[in-house]
């Protein structure tokens, strides 16, 4: 059910740490070549977004990402087409992005279109429209399609994955079913937002309506409930961010972002005791998104209620990165994205592309009771502990907890983010305390703090003793029942082993409660 209980990343984790070589990327992968840029165009009921991923094969970044609030769906369920208006604004928006796209030298744009468009009785006019005047030939997707991609999105962020897919859009709602990385039931609904301001009957009949549909829904998904739940759209990104801004949660990252039954009923009523404006002033939410949001809380109420979800993630992946994920081999499909993305940052950035891998085996005997997630939490770290050295010595640890917590991440939880931080922190700084950080910090147990800083310290000396990319300096030995740490160090690491390093495995030993002791190899 979580992407925390999918085998294939224990596994492959597992061989990774039994001596199987990490993948290389080849030097066309890397920034500048031009071979990875991909691009889609989603034409939604509420929104047409033009999107360039770039970066690692699994773990892709946003190389250029524009929406335009078009609301084609607006007043659909009343006159049968789209908007005339929003049908304006996308075309415009349409030939704004094939011109960008032609300026980047992309290969030809996925393009598809939802609901409004599915629709709408001028719906395949509508598509005439766009490829006589842009070239974009654009692919009208059926709901149980659209449900199948967005679960595939997810996928792309959480490989593995069980639960249950929520994609909320401007004309529909989407559900499918995720179990061992695939995708099986799906159903559509007639819940998007835009149409749910035109249900009759005020705030009772809104409800009423509701809460028919999502028992029709729950039927159709075979009455399942205790599931997690992944929700993907903007209306409920919008809701994550006003719960983060009640809860005054210190990390924005949408992404992996979690919530329970008790903080969506607390959210539904905070809502609705707001002023609109200033809230979405606050919280810079588009006022085209924020009119949406009182009608999705209502049916993500329902939904919980329904559906009696064991837990609420936010994926900010969804249809777009389907259609990405939908071109990947099966190979790539499962690759761990955290580690992908990690291997990528090093290869790019890090002086010694390498020896990240290098620094893990040299840390890993200070863990031994980290189970196989929190070890690719710490393999991760390894991987980043060198890639902001060009920053500035006077801010480079803030910088690593910065790249650790905000930067483009799939596959990792806001308390492994804030663990990553940390640990990285006291890969450049002897001290957390008095930084910018303190409230994030205090997302962490006392247990895991210790251990990230048990972590850090221990990169901090292993980056003391370099040799090269592959060479390893030395081994910990860790004995807990007797606290004593013991070093061996190679013996063409020794003269790297001076005043710093000594007093670094000093510092280590202290955080550990144990005695240090060292041995140099012959």
């Amino acid at each position: 059910m979580q992407a925390e209980d999918e085998p294939v990343i224990a596994d492959r984790l597992l061989a990774a740490q039994r001596g199987v070589p990490f993948p290389a990327f080849p030097a066309a992968q890397l920034p500048g070549s031009g071979t990875l840029h991909v691009g889609v165009v989603d034409v939604g009921s509420n929104s047409v977004r033009f999107v360039v991923f770039d970066g690692a094969p699994r773990s892709p970044a946003y190389f250029y990402n524009e929406k335009v609030m078009c609301a084609l769906g607006a007043g659909l369920s009343e006159t049968g087409r789209l908007n005339p208006k929003g049908r304006r604004r996308a075309i415009d928006a349409l030939c704004r992005f094939a011109a960008l796209a032609r300026g980047m030298d992309l290969p030809p744009l996925l393009a598809v279109a939802t609901a409004a468009v599915r629709e709408a009785e001028d719906g395949s006019e509508f598509v005439e429209e766009v490829e006589a005047k842009t070239g974009l030939r654009l692919q009208v997707i059926p709901g149980d399609e659209e449900a199948r991609l967005s679960a595939q999105g997810v996928l792309l962020g959480w490989p593995g994955s069980f639960g249950l897919v929520c994609d909320i859009g401007g004309a529909s709602m989407e559900l499918a079913d995720l179990a061992q990385g695939r995708v099986g039931r799906r159903v559509t609904s007639p819940l998007g937002g835009l149409k749910l301001r035109e249900v009759p009957g005020g705030p009772k009949g809104l409800r009423a309506h509701i809460a028919s549909h999502v028992a029709r829904l729950h039927d159709e998904m075979g009455n399942e409930t205790g599931m997690r739940l992944f929700l993907v759209g903007g209306s409920w990104r919008a809701i994550a961010r006003i719960d983060m801004e009640r809860r005054q949660w210190p990390l924005t990252v949408l992404h992996e972002y979690r919530m329970n039954a008790e903080a969506v009923e607390a959210t539904r009523a905070f809502i609705g005791a707001s002023e609109p404006g200033p809230l979405r002033a606050r919280l810079n939410l588009s006022a085209d998104r924020m009119e949406l949001v009182p009608v999705a809380i209502e049916v993500l109420s329902e939904l919980v209620r329904v559906f009696r979800p064991k837990d609420i993630a936010i994926s900010s992946y969804g249809l777009r990165e389907g259609l990405l994920f939908e071109q990947m081999p099966p190979s790539l499909r499962e690759r761990d994205p955290l580690l992908e993305a990690c291997r990528y940052q090093e290869a790019r950035d890090a002086r010694l592309p390498g020896f990240g891998r290098v620094l893990y085996d040299f840390v890993q005997p200070l863990f031994p009771d980290a189970d196989w997630q929190r070890k690719r939490i710490i393999q991760a770290a390894c991987l980043l502990h060198d890639v902001n050295w060009r920053a500035h010595p006077d801010y480079r640890a803030e910088t690593c907890v910065d790249t650790a917590t905000r930067a483009n991440l799939g596959g990792i939880k806001h308390e492994e983010r804030v663990f990553m931080g940390l640990a990285l922190l006291y890969r450049y700084s002897s001290r957390s305390e008095g930084t910018r950080f303190d409230a994030l910090f205090k997302l962490l147990s006392a247990e895991d703090a210790l251990q990230a800083e048990i972590l850090g310290r221990a990169m901090r000396l292993g980056a003391m003793l370099w040799l090269g990319a592959h060479d390893a300096p030395g081994a910990f030995r860790w004995r807990p029942d007797k606290r004593q740490l013991e070093l061996t160090i190679e013996a063409r690491a020794r003269p790297l082993f001076g005043e710093v390093a000594q007093s670094r495995l000093a510092a280590l030993a202290q955080t550990m409660n144990a005695t240090p002791k060292v041995k140099f190899a012959e």
